[in-house]
């Protein structure tokens, strides 16, 4: 029941995007070319803030993560 529910509500997403795509004429594909990179930006960033976070907790046990010497 939960996918049919997913289903359902992808469904109305696509049919929101075509009525909007349809209203907008030429000017569609750069909204969605807005959107889709406005959505990647966000997505890139945070999987850059995670990496970042991994990055630094892997470092060494006792004291600062520089090197010295």
């Amino acid at each position: 029941m939960r996918s049919f529910l997913y289903f359902l509500l992808f469904m109305v997403v696509a049919v929101m995007i075509i009525v909007l795509a349809a209203i907008l004429g030429d000017e569609g594909a750069w909204y969605f070319a807005w959107l889709i990179g406005t959505t990647m930006i966000v997505l890139v960033s945070a999987a850059g803030g995670a990496m970042l976070d991994a990055s630094e907790g892997a470092g060494p046990q006792g004291g600062d993560s520089t090197e010295h010497g």
